[in-house]
């Protein structure tokens, strides 16, 4: 089953991208069917940002989206949303790739599921 998830707020001071990533790992782990992908947009494309470093005991969402890619995840990055945070290709977290509209229109037409968060 394909399942695309589209994540919309910044990496913290909400819980949605630190969910949206639990989740997603999750279905990883739970079936081997699963093919998921992760588009991170608007202020979620912070999340890909290399070099995040949190205090001990926070989560880091670098770290859970390398362990999604890590477990098969597909993630992509609206460069437009990239582009109006300052945010270049060079500082991407390995695996985590700048896409489009057009790739996120796509991706949404071929998902059996789409979760928003």
């Amino acid at each position: 089953m394909k399942i695309l998830m589209i994540l919309n707020d910044p990496p913290y001071g909400t819980e949605r991208v630190y969910n949206g990533l639990r989740l997603a790992t999750n279905l990883l782990a739970k079936d081997e069917a699963a093919d998921v992908s992760v588009f991170l947009l608007g202020d979620s494309a912070s999340a890909a940002k290399s070099g995040q470093q949190t205090p001990n005991g926070y989560y880091n969402v670098e770290r859970m989206l390398a362990n999604a890619l890590r477990k098969g995840a597909t993630v992509r990055v609206c460069g437009t949303c990239m582009d109006a945070r300052g945010l270049t290709d060079a500082e991407l977290t390995d695996g985590a790739t700048r896409s489009t509209m057009d790739e996120l229109t796509a991706m949404t037409i071929d998902a059996d599921k789409v979760l928003v968060f």
